[in-house]
């Protein structure tokens, strides 16, 4: 597994403009913006993504992108995922204090040392470095203890490229990597049966689903939800108050002569 190679039409690659965001995300304030998905758009520049304030979701994979600056400003993103990129640091990530999942996979990390910007982040659990079935790696995953250095810089960690480290389940986990260790080929001489490799067996992107709806997201359709019922009332309000005025300029209330043709 080999990080990606330069991506075709990387040089004429994409910016993001307010246009492009708007067409996305159905928004017109970029500020509203909860959830984005800019998969394979051959950006190469995040342009004005740090204004879109309240973004909780982001798909960037399959771009050609080499820094993260703008996003040093989203304070409320949760879930992210830059695999299949060509970054070589992710330090504008260390602003995103409320980071939980982290994609990362394919880029052009080679040290431990560029993870170090995520220590800070309390709330990370998910980090993907590594995907066998896509085919994305990062130089860094190449060294025998990267798992090691990984799970030491950053204690926090529940799932290290989806497969659970920490908390209920993991003890399978565990005895899942030592018998995979115990079944392959040893480095003796002689003719042995020759491991296939692992292939994927469904399109890239088939697991991968939108994620729940965050309280925030809820809150918000409910606030929406309230002023429209508030408006509903107030015209039924101005309906019932025209409809008697009417009454009173037709004149008095039950006199049956005034209907006398």
């Amino acid at each position: 597994m080999e990080p990606p190679g330069e991506k075709p039409g990387e040089a004429e690659g994409l910016r993001i403009t307010p246009q492009l965001l708007k067409s996305c995300s159905g928004e017109f304030a970029l500020e509203s913006i909860l959830l984005l998905k800019l998969r394979d758009l051959g950006l190469v520049d995040l342009g004005c993504l740090g204004e879109c304030l309240g973004l909780e979701w982001l798909d960037l994979s399959g771009n050609a992108l080499t820094q993260l600056g703008p996003l040093a400003s989203l304070r409320q993103l949760a879930v992210l995922n830059v695999s299949n990129n060509r970054l070589t640091g992710l330090e504008p990530l260390a602003a995103c204090e409320n980071l939980q999942s982290l994609n990362a996979a394919g880029n052009l990390l080679a040290t431990p040392g560029q993870l170090q910007c995520l220590a800070g982040l309390r709330g990370l659990e998910y980090l993907r470095l590594r995907d066998p079935l896509a085919r994305l790696s990062n130089p860094l995953c190449a060294s025998p203890s990267y798992w090691a250095v990984v799970r030491e810089l950053l204690p926090g960690l529940k799932v290290i490229d989806g497969e659970r480290v920490s908390g209920r389940g993991s003890e399978l986990y565990q005895l899942c990597r030592d018998l995979e260790s115990s079944l392959r080929p040893s480095s003796s001489p002689g003719p042995g049966p020759r491991a296939t490799e692992a292939q994927p067996w469904v399109e890239p992107g088939y697991w991968e689903c939108w994620p729940t709806q965050s309280s925030s997201i809820l809150e918000e359709a409910c606030r929406q939800f309230q002023d429209t019922l508030q408006e509903c009332r107030d015209l039924d309000r101005r309906a019932t108050e025209s409809l008697a005025r009417a009454e009173q300029a037709l004149g008095p209330a039950g006199n049956a002569s005034s209907f006398v043709f």
